[in-house]
């Protein structure tokens, strides 16, 4: 069940409104939203919960342990063992093996075997979020929860359950027990929720009808113009695709009185990759900084060491993404570059003109999705070298024009733009009238309003004739 599908829209998130809305009490609401967010998961997952809710009851117990009864570091790299081996098991089980029997077969030995692992949707995300629970209880940041019903609404609520953004507990902690349901707070999620809808399926879902059958082509099939439309949709899809996730995300928590922490900021403006990683996927990039970068030393034990940190941060993050050695290649090249400008690049850059410096990180970003997209190296290798190859192919039968409609054209324009810093000037100029007065907060309620409706009626139409559209980030 997605945000963006009729079951969703129409049916489990009014009944759960309304629920949630006509309860007073808060510790009945904090209960309708546990129901709900578990009916939610297991409504994909099935007998996956158990799996959920096996590790909700360690990390409460560990954090309990912690606090409680002065158990020191045992109960926490308890928690941290578990959770971690549950991640490997059913996240890296099969890639492991598969990698194994690739030296085996080197070395003439007898292959492994090892029946599919099922990746339980949203694992690496409520994994992520039970240890940032026990490892902030054992630095004294967070105080551990006595009611285990408490810490399984956190891990499992379900706006944030299978995508994120990873939201600590110590951020929301004071808001499970007294958040205020406010009309301002529930109608700017309201407003935030149709954005994101609207960013997923009349943007992110329709460049996918671009991207989609261009990276299906050989690169024999590929000229330079075609690679180059397929790669910046695909930028412009899962861009749009993630970010629209969160602001759905941020808008429903808005709904039920909760205060989500921002997970993007344009990140195809910033002018480093250090910004960029600033602006993207902030929640995960900044869960990697305080849990792993500043606990191996982060840059205060000299350069060497500060280099070898960074490729271990983005070593993982690449492996957290997915099972598979392009995830790895995709963040090893961010980690790469990451100490060039540690080691002087980015003063270089400070001092270059921002649209060079601009489009360096692009480039960059740009030509690591490929490897992200592409799931065999070999492959992606040959995408990457189509678009610099200039020579004509004698089976090339492919113009760009033959892969943009009217509307995935302009989903794509629009597309392009909306990263870009193009809204905050419309803001301002549809704040001014025509005599050059700003422009009322009543008259300007009421643009905002006609805005969300056409959004709404637009998705709606778009939903109810489209097939199922999955999110991107449901597989990591």
């Amino acid at each position: 069940m997605v945000f963006s599908s009729p079951v969703f829209l129409f049916l489990f998130l009014p009944l759960v409104l309304l629920v949630v809305l006509v309860l007073r009490d808060r510790k009945q609401q904090n209960v309708a939203l546990l129901v709900a967010s578990l009916f939610f998961y297991s409504w994909g997952e099935g007998a996956y919960l158990l799996l959920m809710l096996a590790l909700v009851l360690v990390n409460y117990l560990c954090a309990l342990a912690r606090e409680r009864w002065a158990t020191g570091s045992s109960s926490v790299i308890i928690a941290v063992v578990l959770n971690l081996g549950a991640l490997l098991w059913f996240k890296y089980a099969n890639f492991l093996v598969a990698s194994l029997n690739v030296v085996l077969a080197k070395v003439g030995a007898e292959p492994l075997h090892l029946d599919p692992v099922h990746l339980p949707i949203g694992v690496s995300f409520f994994i992520f979020q039970g240890l940032s629970y026990v490892i902030d209880v054992h630095r004294g940041q967070a105080s551990a929860q006595g009611s285990p019903g408490t810490v399984a609404l956190y891990i499992s609520l379900f706006p944030q359950l299978i995508a994120g953004p990873i939201v600590r507990y110590r951020d929301v902690a004071e808001q499970i027990g007294s958040r205020s349901l406010s009309p301002p707070l529930f109608a700017s999620g309201i407003r935030r929720f149709v954005v994101g809808l609207a960013k997923k399926v009349l943007i992110a879902d329709q460049v996918a009808r671009i991207a989609e059958p261009i990276f299906s082509l050989s690169s024999t099939e590929l000229s330079p113009a075609v690679a180059w439309l397929g790669l910046v949709a695909y930028a412009v899809q899962i861009y749009f695709d993630f970010s629209g996730y969160s602001d759905m995300a941020i808008g429903l928590g808005r709904m039920f009185g909760f205060r989500f922490l921002e997970n993007f900021n344009r990140p195809y403006i910033a002018l480093s990759i250090r910004e960029f990683w600033q602006r993207w996927h902030i929640s995960l990039s900044s869960w990697f900084r305080d849990y792993l970068y500043i606990p191996l030393g982060g840059n205060r034990r000299g350069p060497i060491r500060t280099y070898l940190n960074l490729f271990i941060v983005f070593f993982l993050t690449g492996l957290w993404h997915g099972a598979s050695w392009n995830f790895v290649v995709w963040g090893l090249m961010h980690g790469l570059f990451m100490v060039f400008e540690r080691a002087g690049l980015g003063k270089l850059l400070a001092r270059s003109p921002k649209p060079l410096a601009g489009a360096y990180t692009l480039l960059i970003v740009l030509l690591a999705w490929v490897f992200f997209r592409v799931e065999n190296i070999t492959e992606a290798w040959h995408y990457v070298l189509a678009l610099f190859d200039t020579s004509v192919h004698s089976d090339l039968s492919y113009d760009p024009l033959q892969f943009i409609t009217r509307t995935t054209g302009l989903a794509m324009l629009l597309g392009v733009l909306g990263s870009m810093n193009v809204h905050e000037w419309i803001a301002r100029v549809v704040r001014i009238n025509a005599s050059g007065d700003r422009i009322g907060p009543g008259l300007r309620g009421g643009i905002e309003v006609v805005g969300i409706a056409v959004l709404m009626l637009l998705v709606g139409m778009e939903v109810s004739s489209s097939t199922f559209s999955p999110f991107i980030y449901f597989r990591f």
